[in-house]
């Protein structure tokens, strides 16, 4: 009775410590994911009135460069800053993270550069709550989880997926592996931070899968099929990001000319198709993905848009632009597969998203709480093949890998990084 008595003890004290911190990096995070969020708006609807502000971008891209050439120190690193604190814990991320990216990126979206909110989110919650790491005097086991917790809260309250943002901070860690001592502090550090933002007035956009066949032979060989393309997909942006990343380095030593030159690319790229329809989010876009079919060409024009913009530097996230391409692309393979667009639109969405990240589970319960759970089986088994498809190739340096599944040596390293 003791020990069972002791036990219980431990696990009240547990939860009543990790509710209040969980409580204060939820009110952090979802606060700045709603500044974010209103300030990307407004940079949007500005950009939209004036469509010549893009030819502003390179000087954009090179004052943001600079700041963070003179300022930015560790920051730079972005995300895979977090991740490696996670992993090797050493110093508190420093708070001019958080005010630098969310400054950056919203300069990205007010002169036309092709990047999302994600990593913003996400760095601004794991920011903030890593400051608590002195104030509650945690050591080094239990900063893991704070981080951890603030990256959950970040992406959950920027995309309004509660369930999906505390699993994603659990599972982009390490490539095939969980960390369960964390699911508490990042479950409700990721429900709160949601209704945090709730409160602020914050508004998702909404995507309407009203088409949802029964399970039936050709459905479920189909989404398999479509799941090779979109793990396809997202292994193609992740290397093409981080090759064109490891090239501008290489040949462009002095940073702030690398956003410059990419954005100089871009805006005489938006001229030449005449059209801005892959820069920004592209929330508008998406939205038609689930509405009427669409070509290939957005797809690829939004990856070649993003793929430039991020490689060159420009500050922001990618998970929106592989929403934008996994629905553009499910689109376009649907009428092909003889599926209903909006239902291989849905999967789409998720599934690049888990191929280029490796967060299998996090996308697909992501799926159910966009589109409904009618959608629940297809898009886990397109999340899924789409995973095992990608090669690993994730768009996080500094995410650590086990054995792959498909793995030919059963006796590799399940430590090693990939």
């Amino acid at each position: 009775m003791k020990a069972h008595l002791d036990s219980f003890v431990l696990a009240l004290r547990y939860l009543l410590k990790w509710s209040l911190i969980s409580l204060l990096v939820a009110l952090m995070a979802g606060t700045a994911s709603a500044l974010f969020l209103f300030s990307l708006d407004a940079a949007t609807g500005y950009r939209e009135r004036h469509p010549a502000i893009v030819w502003l971008l390179p000087l954009a891209g090179f004052a943001v460069g600079w700041v963070y050439l003179r300022w930015g120190g560790r920051a730079e690193a972005g995300n895979n800053l977090l991740i490696d604190e996670i992993h090797d814990p050493k110093n508190v991320v420093p708070l001019r993270m958080a005010p630098l990216v969310l400054g950056g990126t919203v300069i990205s979206h007010l002169f036309g550069a092709s990047v999302g909110r994600e990593g913003t989110a996400v760095q601004m919650g794991g920011t903030l709550a890593d400051q608590l790491t002195k104030v509650a005097r945690l050591d080094s086991a239990d900063r893991r989880i704070l981080l951890m917790a603030g990256i959950s809260a970040g992406f959950a309250s920027v995309f309004g997926t509660p369930l999906a943002g505390a699993i994603f901070g659990l599972e982009v860690l390490v490539v095939g592996r969980m960390r369960y001592d964390a699911i508490f502090p990042c479950m409700a550090a990721a429900i709160l931070a949601d209704q945090v933002g709730q409160a602020w007035g914050v508004h998702h956009a909404h995507y309407a899968v009203a088409a949802v066949p029964a399970l039936a032979p050709w459905p479920i060989a189909a989404i398999l099929a479509a799941g090779v393309a979109f793990g396809l997909a997202g292994m193609l942006f992740a290397r093409c990001t981080h090759a064109l990343s490891a090239f501008m380095k290489r040949h462009v030593p002095y940073a702030p000319l690398r956003p410059l030159i990419g954005g100089t690319i871009v805006a005489i790229a938006v001229w030449a198709v005449g059209t801005q329809r892959y820069v920004g989010l592209g929330i508008p876009v998406i939205v038609e993905a689930f509405a009427h079919p669409l070509p290939i060409w957005d797809a690829l024009g939004k990856l070649a848009f993003t793929v430039a913009s991020l490689g060159t530097g420009f500050k922001g996230g990618e998970v929106t632009p592989l929403f934008y391409i996994g629905a553009t692309l499910g689109n376009t393979l649907a009428p092909l597969l003889d599926l209903p667009f909006p239902l291989l639109a849905g999967v789409g969405f998720v599934a690049v998203f888990a191929g280029a990240a490796n967060t299998p589970l996090a996308s697909t319960v992501m799926a159910l709480e966009l589109f409904g759970p009618a959608i629940g089986p297809y898009a886990a088994l397109g999340c899924v093949v789409a995973y095992l498809c990608s090669g690993h190739a994730g768009i996080y340096r500094a995410q650590r890998g086990v054995k792959a599944p498909l793995s030919a040596n059963p006796d590799a390293d399940p430590g090693a990084d990939r």
